[in-house]
């Protein structure tokens, strides 16, 4: 049944870097253009029974899941696999209470998602991290110890990364690094058989045929620059969508996390909860609530003027704790030759987005497939809606979040390719990548990546500038006043200009070398990723968690429901209601995004 949006469908008519990649060999200086024309031509192909794409904690979970029910695995990463990633870039918890506290902390969960959480899910993910812990420590993992037993409760991100690709060699997974993939390939019955993408290091393109695909590429931070997070940039959310999967809970996409202002990239929030916050004129602003952080305080702050935060509220006991578990977070201070326990900084807020948010793409069973047949999700480009509702899952519930999902969505994916038997990757197959990738050429030859829509505009047509789409995209998310605290005008302005962008992402895509092609696909991705959020956060008339509106500041308890969404020119949401005894069927509503609708 659709829903009647006429009056703001009028309304919006009229308002119309990664991280880690470094070339440390530039071969005297050679030109990518050459070198790509060159290796386009003889494009590397692959075989495998699953493929894994990221290079975090969910990807190294599922791949060695996979790989440990018999089954060939290739892992491709944006990046270098145990080094990019927000979890490489630092220490993290882990939410792995042992046994005895298993209920209190399903129950505090279950409080935190305000609903929306599933407690089956949760005592799922608790139990499943905590008997996977061991494991790493067997792979070469310390964990700290006291009494002469192991405390695994936070990990030390770069040493777990390396453990966990040390280990992925060891039971004989293939390891691309360098090699982003871009799109996704369909089997003629709809199933996904692959992935194609570049290999930077290498200048040409690559395909990899294989029984079934996991996507474990992260979520999306919009290049904020949030420590780890410039590979997530949601290439993942998007390939599902064109591949005919769905996204959940994209209205929780919104997450700020705290920061030194002029280091703004260290997003470690635990140390300022011990922090006393003044104006710049020394006013105190307090900022707690029954003695622990208010967390609507510092976005209301920031919007009427500077804020400042002193760490003199740390006792030395707290000091030594929080300096080792989360030494990154001083390094900004060490290099500034700043005290923080007694002088002042000015503090920031950076978007995290999906990263530390809630919504990415929308899991169908225990085995994290999605609505693709073949196609998984894990870690933080899957929605947790399940572990935290629209709330941030942000820290230890992530980490065991990506622990979980990544071997379920493993063996789910290596379950599925050992179902189509040994033909499998003999499938005619067609690529799903469309936005960022059509019309180009290749040094005179046609892009191996480029669409085949007969709609495509001329090779010789202008091309978009990929940057200026990434800078207009950000306009819309970063600031406080568009994405914190949200209003239907408000929403409608970014959706109106978001579509603009999305019609110039559509023009011709400068694909002369790997990192243009790269960058196109990612001005793409960002672009379809902030639609997505705001067509979401539009269509839920209410406040609850981290999605904030002002129009509507009360937590409305008849909107027990996820709400799903996807879609490319057309965008749609959906009602996925909570409860068992459904009182009405699912409402899904359709229209271009130059017609964007209200409930």
């Amino acid at each position: 049944m659709n829903l009647p949006y006429a009056q703001t469908q009028r309304k919006i008519g009229a308002l119309l870097n990664s991280d880690f990649w470094i070339l440390p060999y530039c071969r005297n200086f050679i030109e990518e253009r050459e070198l790509l024309a060159v290796h386009s031509e003889n494009e590397l192909q692959l075989t495998a029974d699953v493929l894994v794409i990221g290079g975090g904690p969910a990807a190294a979970w599922a791949a060695w899941a996979a790989a440990s029910q018999g089954v060939k695995v290739i892992i491709v990463d944006k990046g270098f696999l145990g080094t990019s990633g927000a979890a490489a870039a630092s220490g993290n918890g882990i939410m792995a209470p042992s046994p005895e506290n298993w209920d209190k902390v399903l129950s505090e969960r279950y409080r935190i998602g305000k609903n929306l959480a599933n407690s089956r899910w949760i005592e799922r993910v608790i139990e499943k991290t905590w008997l996977s812990l061991p494991l790493v420590e067997s792979w070469g993992y310390r964990f700290p110890k006291e009494d002469g037993e192991s405390v695994r409760q936070s990990y030390y991100g770069p040493e777990y990364m390396r453990v966990l690709r040390k280990n992925l060699l060891r039971v004989g997974v293939q390891i691309f690094d360098q090699s982003p993939a871009l799109e996704l390939l369909l089997a003629d019955d709809g199933s996904v058989a692959g992935a194609r993408g570049v290999q930077r290091q290498h200048h040409r393109t690559y395909t990899v045929r294989a029984g079934a695909v996991v996507l474990a590429n992260g979520g999306c931070a919009f290049l904020s620059k949030a420590l780890g997070c410039n590979t997530n940039t949601g290439d993942g959310l998007l390939m599902a969508v064109e591949a005919g999967g769905e996204l959940s809970s994209m209205e929780a996409s919104n997450h700020y996390a705290i920061s030194t202002a002029f280091n703004a990239t260290v997003t470690r929030g635990v140390p300022f909860g011990w922090a006393s916050y003044t104006d710049e004129a020394g006013n105190d602003l307090g900022g707690y609530i029954n003695g622990r952080r208010d967390p609507s305080f510092l976005p209301n702050a920031l919007l009427k003027g500077p804020v400042y935060a002193r760490l003199d509220r740390a006792t030395p006991e707290v000091k030594a704790v929080v300096e080792k578990s989360h030494f990154i977070a001083f390094l900004p201070y060490t290099k500034a030759g700043i005290d923080p326990y007694t002088e002042r900084v000015p503090v920031t807020l950076v978007l995290e987005g999906t990263v530390r948010g809630t919504g990415g793409i929308r899991i169908v069973n225990d085995n994290c497939a999605t609505k693709v047949p073949g196609l998984y999700a894990a870690g933080d480009a899957a929605s947790r809606e399940f572990l935290a509702g629209l709330a941030s899952g942000g820290g230890g519930p992530n980490a065991a979040w990506a622990i979980s999902t990544g071997q379920w969505a493993g063996v789910g994916a290596a379950d599925f390719a050992k179902s189509l038997g040994a033909h499998a990757n003999e499938r005619v197959t067609r690529p799903a990548g469309q936005v960022g990738l059509r019309s180009a050429t290749l040094g005179g030859t046609p892009s191996p990546l480029a669409g085949r829509s007969p709609s495509s505009p001329s090779p010789t047509s202008e091309t978009f500038d990929s940057e200026a789409i990434v800078r207009g995209v950000q306009a819309q998310m970063f600031p406080l006043e568009k994405n914190y605290l949200r209003s239907e005008q408000g929403l409608l302005d970014s959706l109106a200009k978001l579509e603009t962008l999305w019609q110039q992402v559509q023009g011709n895509p400068k694909q002369d070398t790997v990192r243009d092609v790269e960058f196109s696909r990612r001005a793409a991705a960002l672009t379809s990723v902030a639609r997505w959020a705001y067509f979401s956060a539009l269509h839920r008339t209410e406040t609850r968690s981290e999605h904030i509106r002002v129009d509507y500041p009360e937590t409305d308890p008849n909107q027990c429901y996820y709400q799903a969404t996807g879609g490319l020119d057309k965008l749609w949401v959906r009602r996925d209601w909570i409860t068992d005894a459904i009182a009405t069927p699912p409402v899904q509503t359709t229209q271009t995004t130059s017609s964007v609708s209200k409930l």
